[in-house]
């Protein structure tokens, strides 16, 4: 399969649509009730083709922001959902985490996932505002665990032939496209005035879940439900796949410090971190 296009900023066409309206509803430029521009329209505000459109409107529907998407008219910013003590979709939730952590100078982002693509999505919102001067952190640094390419994974797979490569294969494409998006999007601060520090390992494992560490005082952590994908594409090949879920996860979320709920919650944190650093420390290698 030929790698989709990408932006500038190694960013996919749908990505860059996806961002963009979903920053508008975060900042209320377009409120609940407010029906979107037609699909042509957005083509053409865009440059992009139908099928980027389509694939961020549907993603912005599995995140909570739009409804009525794919009934014929345009669809429509949904009204918030938010309830604190309740889990947000990690499309969501990561992104309003990670805003907030940018408020600090120093930044700090441990993640463990398959892609790195929620990570990817979840930062447009706090990159595009210290951009924009909202926000002014003097440094961010990074350490990211994904799959490594050798590792023989048990998802994704064929439904019919386990041992077939081209899941294998097409999802660590995927992973080279996110991670390469990744760098791009926070080497951006650098004429900001943040020193950033971005590192990519990767460990033979099968993730089950996908965790974020935030500022070294917050976990998120969200479980990935494996589903039958039947519409997978790999060059140019249809693939019938066992695959998972991940940006529409729920994120489950722990702190430690003051507005822990009880020592139970601080520990989670404590124990998150620890199971991050042990994988970072041992087993893991330089991604690539």
């Amino acid at each position: 399969m030929t790698r989709k296009p990408t932006s500038a900023s190694g960013r996919r066409p749908r990505d860059v649509v996806a961002d963009t309206l979903r920053e508008q509803i975060r900042t209320g430029r377009l409120q609940a009730g407010t029906r979107l521009p037609t699909q042509r329209e957005l083509e053409a505000e865009f440059s992009v083709g139908r099928s980027a459109v389509r694939e961020a409107l549907a993603a912005l529907a599995q995140e909570g922001f739009l409804e009525n998407v794919g009934r014929g008219a345009s669809p429509t910013v949904a009204e918030p959902t938010y309830h604190a003590e309740a889990p947000r979709s990690a499309g969501v939730e990561l992104a309003d985490r990670l805003h907030e952590a940018f408020q600090t100078e120093h930044i700090t982002i441990d993640a463990f996932s398959l892609t790195t693509e929620t990570l990817n999505n979840a930062l447009a919102w706090p990159v595009r505002q210290v951009m924009d001067h909202q926000l002014t952190p003097r440094s961010v640094t990074a350490r990211v665990l994904v799959p490594s390419l050798q590792a023989r994974l048990a998802l994704p797979r064929l439904i019919d032939d386990p041992e077939d490569p081209k899941p294998r294969e097409r999802l660590h494409r995927m992973q080279t496209t996110y991670v390469d998006a990744l760098s791009n999007s926070l080497h951006s601060l650098a004429p900001f005035g943040t020193t950033v520090t971005l590192t990519v390992r990767a460990v033979p494992l099968t993730p089950t879940h996908k965790l974020y560490l935030l500022n070294g005082d917050e976990a998120l952590i969200g479980y990935y439900q494996v589903v039958k994908n039947e519409e997978a594409a790999f060059r140019g090949e249809q693939l019938a796949l066992y695959d998972v879920l991940g940006l529409t996860a729920k994120l489950f979320r722990s702190v430690r410090g003051p507005e822990a709920r009880d020592e139970q919650e601080a520990s989670f944190v404590t124990e998150s971190q620890q199971f991050f650093d042990s994988l970072w420390d041992t087993i893991a290698t330089p991604f690539g």
